[in-house]
């Protein structure tokens, strides 16, 4: 039991979790260098294929030419973020890829790791939850996605809001916002915090600059960028309505046979997202401020129609949230375990290739723990009651 203590403890130490992300980011990266090319669709790409889509896209941007068109001879799925994303990933585009495919998984991880860092938390708490979802940023950046830098922005902004720095937490909704659109989720912050009108301006200043920056680019001037935000516009427009993803509308596709319906789907969740905030006298209690954090990391996944397995970094943030900062009662230890083991384990060798195939896949089971997940977050927030003393809870800070 000694030995038990001291290896938690060790393990509980900050400067051991920032190593063990900094550590996952570099192995992620050199297991996807070695791994080498695979074929899909008759032709060869690279096990880092999405962090090829987002350098190529500064170098299309460069050359003028609609960055939301397939260019199979490079990649094999379209690019789907900002124009402003792609000026950004010039930064790494003349790296060679073994270096620039490392510092983007690291910059991945070590966001969501400030980022979670920042919460009014203690310290504790704040390693719990670094524990906790690390396994699905494995996930996320062994595919070099961007989820874990849209998750470290999200609460990035969180932990400036709530310390007053609006300019910071403007800057850091906006950024996320121009990585993936649904990073807008954030701005419901807005209702939580004083300040308002300054967090207006601010984020107005920053949309603005964000929008125009790509004007920096030779020959591509405002009808050039007003094209490519057009085409972006387009693309997001068909690429939603082709699938159901990971989220609510494919576990009704795949479990009750439910076809169509996805701007019903989506408006009843909003609706459902947005009625906490009608509790107006609770918007100050911290901890109903984290509980609204935590519904708003999974919404944004769950009713994403094109979610898939690498994006559930970012509601397994607010699974962490919910868990670690509540009471601990056998119904949280129930979801929460079966969130670990059928979310973010699923993936794994835990379970044989033709249960994950076959089962695991086609009936979209990585999201349901989720899904009922965020049922439970927003039961609490609809009954939540402040304590009845002026002590903050052990899990917040003082």
């Amino acid at each position: 039991m000694t030995g038990f203590r001291a290896v938690a403890g060790f393990l509980m130490q900050n400067k051991v979790v920032a190593t063990i992300y900094f550590v996952t980011a570099v192995v992620a990266s050199i297991q996807a260098i070695l791994l080498g090319n695979h074929e899909f669709g008759g032709r060869q790409y690279t096990e880092y294929n999405n962090y090829v889509i987002f350098k190529q896209s500064f170098f299309h941007l460069l050359q003028g030419r609609n960055l939301y068109v397939l260019f199979p001879n490079e990649q094999w799925d379209l690019y789907k973020y900002s124009p402003t994303f792609a000026l950004a990933m010039g930064s790494l585009a003349y790296l060679p890829d073994w270096l620039g495919l490392t510092l983007w998984n690291i910059l991945n991880a070590l966001v969501l790791y400030w980022g979670i860092r920042s919460l009014p938390l203690n310290e504790k708490t704040k390693l719990s939850i670094l524990w906790f979802v690390l396994l699905e940023l494995l996930t996320s950046i062994q595919n070099a996605q961007s989820n874990g830098l849209l998750a470290g922005l999200m609460l990035l902004a969180f932990g400036s809001y709530h310390k007053g720095h609006t300019g910071r937490a403007a800057l850091w909704l906006v950024a996320a916002t121009f990585i993936k659109v649904y990073g807008a989720i954030g701005f419901a912050l807005f209702f939580l915090f004083p300040q308002k009108p300054s967090f207006i301006a601010k984020a107005a200043a920053w949309t603005v600059l964000f929008a125009i920056v790509p004007l920096v680019v030779p020959g591509l001037g405002i009808a050039g960028l007003l094209a490519q935000y057009k085409n972006w516009t387009l693309m997001m427009a068909a690429d939603q309505s082709a699938s159901y993803g990971l989220s609510v509308m494919g576990w009704l596709h795949t479990w009750f046979g439910v076809n169509g319906g996805k701007g019903v789907v989506t408006a009843l969740g909003l609706a459902l997202f947005l009625l906490p905030y009608g509790r107006i006298t609770m918007l100050g209690q911290l901890r109903y401020q984290l509980l609204l954090l935590a519904s708003m990391l999974i919404w944004v996944i769950i009713f994403n129609h094109k979610a898939e397995s690498p994006t559930f970094v970012i509601a397994a943030v607010g699974a962490g949230l919910w868990y670690y900062t509540g009471p601990k009662t056998t119904v949280q230890r129930v979801a929460v375990v079966l969130f670990f083991i059928f979310t973010c384990m699923s993936p794994t060798d835990l379970f044989p290739r033709f249960v994950r195939d076959e089962i695991f896949k086609p009936y979209v089971i990585k999201a349901v723990p989720s899904i009922f997940l965020w049922v439970a977050v927003l039961w609490d927030l609809m009954t939540y009651k402040p304590l009845p003393n002026t002590e903050p809870p052990l899990h917040l800070a003082a």
